[in-house]
């Protein structure tokens, strides 16, 4: 019988000097062939697909007899939560059946976070058919976008008035708010980045806190400072401002993020080549990181364009036009939207649900024109 010998270079268990261990075995015990390749954790076989798929449909098929039959929980919310826990119960037991530990714990991360995400995305394209859906008896008519709302009723057809004035004031507050916004968010991100210290902690902490500010604090600060404390009267100005304190943080902690991803190497070769500080960020950090604070920008901005309480209390609501957002109340579309769903009269309904249509593709104009402006030129 052939035999191969195996020696071991392990002296920890011999007596010093010794010499080391030898064994003994037959080729014959040696496994043979090629060894066992692995399995990719991004690869799905058919079994995984037929598991994946089985699952789908005993979780929708118990969570209807739950829903549906046993508890008074009939609605399609309720159909799809429970669907979605059962399905990760399902497919855990399912998929210890038939693999070992890993895959298991594998297989249920990614049905978490793929179940997950198509129950994000769900709830969206829902809110959005929704919204468009229950506005679409008022979006075709061209008065809708036209007219002001001065010399109409809550129980007028549809054929009559408009929320151009909401629109037009939503673009105005919005506007002035990111004027006078970006600067001080980009200057104070760079000063955060760039400079650094303890006052820029100070500063960050700071920032962080206000994130988590209420919009109705915002409002009342902008009314106690500038309508009480300094006798502006209530316009679109004092609403953009409200609008600009709610917007500032988002931007500045979004931008200092973003800043910080910059790599540290084009610092160092714009300041080896005799370029200051200031101008290194002005012609290098900043450029560098055009798209991430387009992206900083579009996050403030749809957090401002929003906004019902700042509006209410630092503006109010109004029914005609304005254009001077400095003397007169202004309306805006999250406003209107809040006015009209308040009134309880359908048409009226039906008109704030246009207007929400409206304030959803202004919000996707915007972010579309903000990528435009941020995108990269390409080199020549």
């Amino acid at each position: 019988m052939s035999t191969v010998t195996l020696v071991s270079s392990d002296r920890s268990h011999t007596p010093e000097g010794d010499a080391p261990r030898t064994w003994v075995r037959s080729i014959e015990d040696l496994p043979s062939g090629p060894p066992p390749r692995r399995r990719s954790p991004s690869s799905a076989t058919a079994e995984d697909r037929v598991i994946l798929l089985g699952s789908m449909v005993a979780a929708l098929a118990l969570a209807w007899v739950l829903c549906f039959r046993l508890l008074p929980w009939g609605s399609p919310l309720a159909l799809t939560l429970v669907a979605f826990v059962l399905f990760l119960a399902v497919v855990t037991v399912t998929t210890v059946t038939v693999s070992p530990g890993p895959a298991v714990a594998d297989r249920l991360a990614g049905a978490l976070v793929t179940g997950g995400a198509a129950v994000v995305g769900l709830a969206l394209v829902t809110t959005v058919v929704f919204t468009f859906v229950r506005g679409m008896g008022a979006l075709p008519h061209l008065n809708m976008f036209t007219q002001d709302m001065s010399r109409t009723g809550p129980r007028d057809p549809l054929t009559q008035g408009g929320i151009v004035h909401a629109i037009v004031g939503s673009l105005i507050q919005v506007g002035i708010a990111v004027v006078v916004t970006v600067p001080l968010a980009l200057g104070t991100a760079v000063f955060m980045t760039e400079v650094g210290g303890r006052f820029a902690r100070v500063v960050r902490t700071v920032v962080e806190a206000m994130t988590a500010l209420p919009s109705i604090v915002a409002g009342l600060f902008i009314y106690t400072v500038l309508i009480l404390g300094l006798g502006i009267p209530r316009s679109g100005f004092a609403a953009s401002m409200a609008l600009a304190v709610m917007m500032l943080p988002i931007i500045a902690r979004a931008a200092d993020v973003v800043l910080r991803v910059v790599p540290s190497g084009l610092r160092e070769a714009s300041l080896a080549l005799g370029a200051s500080r200031w101008r290194t960020v002005w012609h290098v950090v900043l450029p560098t990181a055009r798209p991430g604070l387009a992206t900083a920008l579009i996050l403030g901005v749809a957090r401002g364009v929003g906004e019902t309480s700042p509006v209410l209390l630092t503006s109010g609501a109004s029914t005609y036009l304005v254009t001077d957002p400095f003397s007169n109340a202004m309306n805006s579309l999250p406003l209107f939207v809040f006015t009209t769903v308040r009134s309880g009269e359908p048409l009226y309904i039906q008109r704030g649900f246009a207007a929400a249509t409206v304030l959803l593709a202004l919000v996707l104009v915007l972010f579309v024109v903000a990528r435009l402006l941020a995108r990269q030129r390409s080199s020549r």
